[in-house]
């Protein structure tokens, strides 16, 4: 079977349907073990901060886990955003970068505080670490994109507190791949 698998790729690519670099690495693609795309989170994801009656969460940051990056990434980026958030204007949650392209994942909760191998940038909740969804009461399901690129930066060498603005400002051009993933969640009293 391994035999005529790798004839049919190897005709492939000789018609120039797949080239060698396709078949060679697998999709770069980012997952969770306890949600799926496009699922809907919990209250246990949901932030927490009693300056906001719609964040009743436990906030504990999804698990996380992605394939390694193409040849040169040196880092990966994460960013979670509700761009319905705040009538539109958009809400980031959370902004990670400058992870080392030896880390494929996060366990459930690792993202919810400081750690050494991630520099946060600037939430709009003015943390550098997740902070999960609250969103308000009538206005449906949100979708939280989850968005994670490989980039050739070497870890540290984006400063702290990064804006989102600032954050794609400065990975412009380096990335080597981009997956993202979708998780919902609506108002929960």
């Amino acid at each position: 079977m391994k035999l005529i698998s790798g004839a049919i790729l190897a005709g492939a690519w000789l018609l120039g349907a797949v080239s060698w670099a396709q078949a060679a690495e697998p999709a770069f693609r980012l997952s969770s073990s306890l949600l799926q795309d496009n699922g809907v989170l919990s209250k246990k994801y949901g932030g927490i901060s009693p300056a906001n009656k719609n964040c009743t969460g436990d906030n504990v940051s999804p698990p996380l886990a992605w394939t390694p990056g193409p040849e040169g990434t040196k880092s990966y980026v994460i960013m979670m955003v509700d761009l319905a958030g705040r009538m539109g204007t958009g809400v980031d949650h959370w902004l990670a970068y400058g992870i080392p392209a030896s880390v494929t994942s996060l366990a459930e909760g690792q993202a919810s505080k400081p750690q050494d191998m991630i520099t946060g940038g600037k939430s709009a909740a003015d943390t550098e670490f997740y902070f999960g969804p609250c969103p308000g009461p009538g206005t449906g399901l949100h979708h939280y994109v989850f968005t994670l690129v490989a980039t050739d930066l070497a870890p540290g060498e984006l400063k702290p507190g990064l804006t989102r603005a600032e954050l794609l400002k400065a990975i412009a051009g380096h990335g080597k791949a981009v997956t993202d993933f979708v998780l919902r969640m609506e108002y929960m009293p």
